[in-house]
C-alpha cells in the first residue's frame, strides 16, 4: 500500500488547458473519489496518475517514490475501466491470470494469486466459464480480479459501473465497500454519479474545469459546501437555488429578501456581507416543509411526482429560475397548480455571495 501525492500536477492538449495545477495527498489505505461534471478532467488525472498520459507539469508521487517518468507498469498501480475488456476465448482464470503468465510469473504463484483473488469477490464457481457465459457485474468482477492479482500499491477505477443496469450498480457498490475493507489498498475511483461518490468514498474530490473545488468526507460537501458548485453538485435531488439581498447581516445571521420580495432569516456568519449585496439562497429539498411556522415562501406546484417512499414537488417561483424541488413524505400529495407556503429552516439554508462563495453556516 502507498500515498499518492500530486504536486502542481498540469496537463495541456495542445493550447487547451485540461488540468490546472493540481495538488493533493491521497493518504495511505484511503478510498478517494473523484466526481464532476463530463469534461471536469477527472479521467485525465486519474490517466495521469496511472502514467497513461504525459504531464505538461508538477510531479506525481506514489509513497515516497517520484513516478512522473515512469512507464504505467513500473508505477505499481492497476486499473479497471469502464470497458471489461475480457478475452472472450479465455475462461475466467486464464483472464485473470494472464497479465502474471506475460511477466513470466511462477505458475504456482499464479494459481494462488487467482484463487485468493476469485475468493475475495465470490467467483471461485466462474473460474472456467467463459465471459459469453458471464452477466455484466460478473465480468466486472473478473475485470477486477486481474487487478487484483498483481497486489498493487494502488488500484484506479475509472467509471467501472457505467456499463451496468441501475440495480446491479447499486450491488455493486456494495462490493466496491467490502472489497476496500477486505484489501485495505489505496483507491482512487472516478466518477459523474455523485451517489456513487458519497456511499463510497473516504473523501470526495470535487473536480470543475480541471481544478479541485472542494475536497471533504461525504457529509463536509453536503453540510458545508465551500462553493455554489459544489453545493449544486452534491446531493440529489440537487440544492435549490433562489436569487436574493442582504437586508440585515452579522456574524449572528442574515436576513435576505428574495427577488420574490419575502424576507427570510439564515444562520449564516455574515460579518462580511452589508445591507444591498447580491446573493443566493440555497436549500435542499428534503430540508423544505409544509409546515414550521415563519421563514416561509409562496410558490405554485407545476407538477408532483408520488413515489411511494417520497412525494417530490417541483415548483414555480419567481426567485428560483430552476423552480423549487421540494421532498414531502410520501403520504403528502399536493396537486399540480396548488399555491404552497414552504417554510426554509434557518439552521439549513446556506447562503452564497455573488462570486458565490458560501457564508460560514452556524449550526
Amino acid at each position: 500500500m502507498a500515498n499518492v501525492t500530486l504536486e502542481g500536477v498540469r496537463k495541456n492538449f495542445g493550447a487547451t488547458e485540461v488540468i490546472r495545477g493540481v495538488d493533493l495527498t491521497i493518504e495511505d489505505g484511503e478510498f478517494v473519489v473523484f466526481v464532476g461534471p463530463s469534461g471536469c478532467g477527472k479521467s485525465t488525472l486519474l490517466r495521469l496518475i496511472a502514467g497513461l498520459e504525459d504531464l505538461t507539469g508538477g510531479d506525481v508521487l506514489i509513497g515516497d517514490r517520484n513516478v512522473s517518468g515512469e512507464a504505467p507498469a513500473d508505477r505499481g498501480i492497476a486499473m479497471v475501466f469502464q470497458s471489461y475488456a475480457l478475452y472472450p476465448h479465455m475462461t475466467v482464470r486464464q483472464n485473470m491470470g494472464f497479465g502474471l503468465k506475460l511477466a513470466k510469473t511462477d505458475k504456482a504463484e499464479v494459481d494462488r494469486r487467482v484463487n485468493a483473488a476469485a475468493e475475495v469477490l465470490t467467483i471461485t464457481d466462474l473460474l472456467d466459464r467463459k465471459p459469453k457465459q458471464l452477466s455484466g457485474g460478473q465480468r466486472q468482477r473478473v475485470a477486477i480480479g486481474r487487478a487484483i492479482v498483481r497486489e498493487p500499491q494502488v488500484f484506479l477505477f475509472d467509471e467501472p459501473l457505467s456499463n451496468l443496469d441501475a440495480a446491479l450498480r447499486v450491488r455493486m457498490r456494495y462490493e466496491f465497500a467490502r472489497l476496500h475493507g477486505e484489501l485495505k489498498t489505496t483507491m482512487i475511483y472516478v466518477t459523474h454519479d455523485q451517489v456513487e461518490a458519497m456511499t463510497l468514498a473516504d473523501r470526495i474530490v470535487v473536480l470543475s474545469a480541471g481544478r479541485i473545488e472542494q475536497v471533504g468526507a461525504p457529509m463536509d460537501l453536503y453540510e458545508h459546501p465551500d462553493n455554489l458548485f459544489v453545493a449544486g453538485f452534491i446531493g440529489s435531488p440537487r440544492m435549490n437555488f433562489l436569487t436574493a439581498e442582504v437586508v440585515e447581516a452579522s456574524a449572528g445571521g442574515a436576513m435576505v429578501r428574495t427577488a420574490a420580495g419575502e424576507a427570510l432569516t439564515v444562520a449564516v456568519d455574515a460579518a462580511r456581507a452589508k445591507p444591498g449585496d447580491p446573493v443566493t439562497l440555497g436549500v435542499r429539498p428534503e430540508h423544505l416543509t409544509l409546515t414550521g411556522g415563519d421563514n416561509a415562501l409562496t410558490a405554485r406546484a407545476d407538477f408532483v411526482e408520488t413515489l411511494g417512499h417520497a412525494t417530490y414537488a417541483y415548483l414555480a417561483h419567481d426567485a428560483a429560475a430552476d423552480g423549487i424541488t421540494c421532498q414531502l413524505p410520501g403520504d403528502v400529495r399536493p396537486k399540480a397548480g396548488e399555491a404552497l407556503t414552504v417554510h426554509v429552516p434557518r439552521a439549513q439554508a446556506h447562503l452564497f455571495d455573488a462570486d458565490g462563495q458560501a457564508f460560514q453556516r452556524l449550526a
